[in-house]
């Protein structure tokens, strides 16, 4: 059996440029809790932002700041699977939602 070593723990080893990304600090945010939705299932509240966010669009133009908000949230809500269905539906014309 080896003899104890020191009680420094042991140096970790990063891959180069890691140390910039460690010490970084990075903003995470998720859409605000909204009454409409108490429970923990966030389904409709997913559907109702990527709703809200595409009337805003339609409403006031793809270039506006206006409606980004309501793309961040439905983009921290939603699987990317639905949102990718949901946009090949209103390219096709079925989409189910009111916009």
């Amino acid at each position: 059996m080896p003899p104890p070593s020191s009680s420094a723990p042991p140096q970790r080893s990063f891959p180069l440029g890691s140390e910039e990304l460690l010490s970084s600090s990075i903003e995470i945010k998720t859409a605000p809790a909204d009454f409409r939705f108490p429970t923990t299932n966030q389904t409709r509240h997913c559907f109702t932002r990527y709703v809200e966010y595409h009337r805003c669009v339609n409403a006031k133009g793809e270039e506006t700041a206006d409606c980004e908000k309501f793309a961040k949230y439905y983009r921290s809500l939603c699987p990317a699977e639905w949102v990718d269905k949901w946009n090949e539906q209103r390219e096709n014309g079925t989409f189910p939602g009111p916009l």
